[in-house]
């Protein structure tokens, strides 16, 4: 189903693989990448039969390094407050179905903010992370110094932008940056594992499961934990908690159809 220029994109039952592929600079994205993911990112959004995204780079080198530094250099004020990559990067948080970023390599400035806006990072041994950005004169602008500080801490956060440090896999996975750890060859088989392990559970309660956690982030906990009865009150009425309970006391592996 490729149809794509900078994207390798392919589907295997529900599991939709986007593949970055721009290796002749280093997966960077540029504008014409954005819009591809853009691309994907709606046909996610809007074909049933996919149940999640897994989001790699080509190689075995690189996820995403970045922003393409050639057409950075030619960004002025009215691209900036654009936010093109900022704007995707919402959109993929946004997304309502799971999302997983497997970082097979180096994930650097726009490539770490690409995966903090995934749902699940699982990175290889030898993968690199970090926000290079000020050793440019620029900042993380793509979510960089507001997704960072929720996963690892304001402290942690500060000092990565400002020094430009980079992690490696193992230290990213002792902060959170990362949920896991695996050697490169089976991390594409281990990214297709976790997300059939969450396409098994109900679609529903996974959808609005991921919309409170992410939302609650914003708000109160008084005003998130009322959301929270709401959406549990509407999870009542549907089919999928009746088989899913049904199933459990019959001891028997359930059935989901999203209802």
């Amino acid at each position: 189903m490729n149809e794509f220029h900078s994207l390798d994109v392919a589907r295997a039952a529900s599991i939709l693989t986007v593949t970055i592929n721009r290796p002749e600079a280093r997966n960077a994205l540029n504008a014409q990448a954005i819009a591809e993911l853009r691309a994907v990112l709606e046909l996610a959004a809007e074909d049933d039969d996919i149940g999640g995204v897994i989001f790699t780079g080509h190689g075995e080198r690189v996820f995403v390094s970045g922003a393409d530094i050639a057409e950075l250099r030619g960004r002025d004020l009215k691209s900036g407050l654009g936010g093109a990559t900022q704007r995707l990067l919402s959109e993929l948080q946004a997304l309502d179905k799971p999302t997983i970023a497997a970082i097979n390599g180096h994930a650097l400035g726009g490539g770490c903010e690409f995966a903090l806006a995934c749902d699940i990072r699982i990175a290889s041994a030898d993968a690199r992370m970090g926000l290079p950005e000020v050793g440019l004169g620029i900042i993380p602008g793509a979510g960089g110094t507001q997704r960072l500080a929720r996963h690892v801490g304001l402290g942690r956060a500060v000092e990565m932008i400002l020094t430009g440090r980079l992690l490696d896999a193992h230290e990213a996975q002792r902060i959170g940056l990362v949920s896991e750890v695996v050697e490169g060859p089976q991390l594409p088989g281990r990214a297709r594992e976790v997300m059939q392990g969450i396409l098994q559970k109900a679609p529903l309660a996974i959808r609005l499961a991921k919309m409170i956690t992410r939302t609650s982030m914003d708000t109160d906990e008084t005003t998130g934990l009322m959301v929270e009865r709401l959406a549990q009150a509407l999870l009542y009425t549907t089919d999928d908690k009746r088989e899913g309970t049904g199933a459990f006391l019959e001891r028997r592996t359930p059935e989901f159809k999203g209802e």
